[in-house]
């Protein structure tokens, strides 16, 4: 699991939402196509689709990104062509104003944050363990890499799993 790569793409995907863009890429890898799922499932974007690199073409109504047919401009992933893959991320907006807030990295490539169970429920419930600030509006999340994926903290306090905390969404 490379941090680093990560922090680029938490910086880009904020860098993509300040200047209002509708659908980003970033590097296709296992840990940035969950933390993607994980942010769709919160709702923080819209779509996420693994495709070639031009982007893929939108869907006639819903003005989203859609994967279905090799023949639309897909490419299918094959061993010759994995490096050049990207993920297209469809970001969303609201009334003007980016869903994705900021999104800050937690663990850093020189000291990766750990956090049990027990002490996750308290930083959903405001305090301050270690090196992670507790959550203070009911809008900000935290995703973590555990043994059953990657999640959000309080499906981890529900599933009572602890792990590596990734980044925060505010």
């Amino acid at each position: 699991m490379s941090l680093v790569n990560l922090a680029h793409v938490c910086s880009h995907l904020n860098n993509a939402t300040r200047v209002r863009l509708g659908i980003t890429s970033i590097p296709n890898t296992l840990l940035h196509l969950q933390l993607c799922h994980a942010l769709q499932h919160s709702g923080y974007i819209s779509s996420v689709v693994r495709g070639g690199p031009t982007p893929p073409p939108q869907h006639t109504l819903l003005d989203v990104p859609t994967a279905n047919d090799e023949d639309k401009g897909v490419e299918m992933l094959t061993q010759s062509n994995v490096a050049s893959q990207r993920l297209w991320v469809g970001l969303k907006y609201w009334q003007s104003q980016p869903v994705l807030g900021k999104m800050v990295m937690v663990s850093k490539p020189t000291r990766r944050v750990t956090i049990r169970a027990s002490e996750l429920r308290n930083v959903i419930l405001g305090a301050d363990i270690g090196y992670v600030d507790g959550v203070r509006s009911p809008g900000e999340s935290i995703y973590l890499s555990t043994d059953r994926g990657i999640m959000e903290a309080r499906d981890c306090v529900r599933n009572k799993v602890g792990g590596l905390v990734l980044c925060r969404v505010l």
